[in-house]
């Protein structure tokens, strides 16, 4: 499978810019990670991914809290951010990003296609999060694939406010 132009350009940002990435995946499935293994060279920029379907999956591997769960629901930028520190914190990467929401209507609380996501980002002590709430349109698999390209096409966008 060849990979898309944008994760080219989010494979080719984290070389250059000598950033290792971790996901951390629900919604997603861990396509956020298989698309960017696709792009050759992608073991320089693609350290582990976790694929967290399931709540208490995301408490045990990522330590998202269950209060945070309880409050915000599953499908939130709360847990999204609880999500990606996870990641970052059990991994040697530089960079996390999460994915968590539903593709279909399964949850009456929350309409069908909102994706929820985090981006964080190591430089020595120093952490920083980002979280967005996007919503997409298509049928189940049309938006985990929007939602796994998008959360690769925002990396560099918040990697240069980390920077700033």
């Amino acid at each position: 499978m060849d990979a898309s132009d944008p994760t080219r350009a989010a494979a080719q940002y984290l070389q250059t810019h000598g950033l290792v990435l971790v996901t951390a995946e629900s919604c997603t499935a861990g396509l956020i990670a298989s698309r960017l293994a696709a792009v050759p060279g992608a073991g320089q920029v693609l350290e582990s991914a976790f694929v967290v379907y399931d709540p208490g999956a995301k408490q045990r591997h990522l330590g998202v809290k269950q209060s945070t769960l309880e409050r915000f629901n599953l499908t939130s930028e709360p847990v999204a951010l609880e999500m990606a520190r996870g990641a970052l914190q059990r991994s040697d990467a530089g960079v996390a990003v999460s994915n968590t929401g539903v593709a279909d209507d399964a949850d009456p609380k929350v309409p069908a296609g909102t994706q929820c996501f985090g981006w964080a980002f190591r430089e020595g002590h120093r952490i920083q999060v980002f979280t967005e709430t996007k919503r997409f349109e298509g049928d189940r698999n049309r938006i985990r694939e929007a939602a796994a390209d998008y959360a690769l096409q925002r990396i560099e966008h918040y990697h240069r406010r980390f920077k700033a």
